[in-house]
């Protein structure tokens, strides 16, 4: 079985594949204070609560934009899943030209995102990213990485609005079904969610007009499909886009992979880890 992990800011995300089959999926906190052993033991848990068995794991791929919590995530997968994972980008080619200025400067989470949205929808396409931080990932025509735009997450402005705003209180994200808020929570919701729906249809229809022909938006992300319902702009939403991209880049890099079961001498983590 394969285990794919996509390192997010707020999450970390978990997919484990039987073939192309995705049998499952699990969410853990990206924190860099956790130990290998509380990350490794968490990971077992997961699988058990599947029904599979760790023993099953024979390849791991990983892409993060959260370098800080690397190496204990790699020990955790090292000791307790007895697989040397492999790092995308790092380790493995993604296979996708990046025209970016500074190609170095892309999250891995954004080109990996290409990789299955091209295999799955071909090109030129949009490929929206809605989660801390929400992204425009932008593909041309002969299947080129072109840049895109990054805007701030609902929820994280919402969160700053709390913050900075000593009278307003949280509030659950839903569109009101009038713009003209009758309450303060009414107030924010309509201002939130029609402004960032405004934001995203401004944005993407720039970026179709800059890219030309008529690429297909993808939604992804935690609230990718929440955002999909409103703007319409968006052609289809693929919550584990991620996860497959990691998929097809094992796929195509299979031989990479083979014999990277661990020894129990191996297996042995440095005692000053944690320290």
């Amino acid at each position: 079985m394969l285990l794919a992990i996509d390192v997010g800011n707020t999450n970390m995300v978990f997919g484990l594949y039987d073939g192309p089959e995705l049998c499952g999926t699990f969410r853990i906190s990206t924190n860099a204070e956790r130990t290998s052993d509380e990350l490794g033991m968490q990971i077992v848990q997961y699988y058990h609560f599947l029904g599979i068995d760790p023993a099953r794991t024979c390849a791991v791929i990983i892409a993060s934009v959260v370098p800080t919590v690397m190496y204990t995530l790699i020990n955790a997968i090292r000791k307790y899943l007895c697989v040397q994972p492999l790092i995308a980008g790092r380790d493995v080619d993604i296979g996708i030209e990046n025209c970016y200025t500074n190609p170095g400067e892309v999250g891995m989470d954004r080109l990996v995102n290409t990789v299955s949205a091209i295999e799955r929808y071909g090109k030129p396409l949009i490929i929206v990213d809605i989660g801390t931080a929400t992204t425009f990932d932008v593909v041309d025509e002969n299947g080129a990485y072109q840049g895109g735009a990054i805007f701030p997450g609902i929820k994280v402005a919402m969160e700053a609005l709390f913050l900075k705003a000593s009278k307003l209180p949280r509030v659950d994200l839903e569109m009101p079904e009038h713009a003209i808020g009758k309450t303060t929570v009414e107030s924010m919701q309509s201002g939130a969610v029609r402004g960032y729906v405004g934001a995203l249809t401004g944005i993407i229809t720039d970026i179709k007009q800059e890219l030309g022909g008529n690429p297909c938006v993808i939604a992804t992300g935690g609230m990718g499909r929440m955002m999909a319902r409103y703007c319409d702009l968006i052609d289809d939403v693929d919550p584990d886009l991620t996860l497959e991209g990691l998929r097809a880049i094992y796929v195509a890099n299979r031989e990479l992979f083979e014999k990277q079961h661990l020894s129990c001498e191996e297996r042995i983590i440095d005692a000053t880890e944690e320290g």
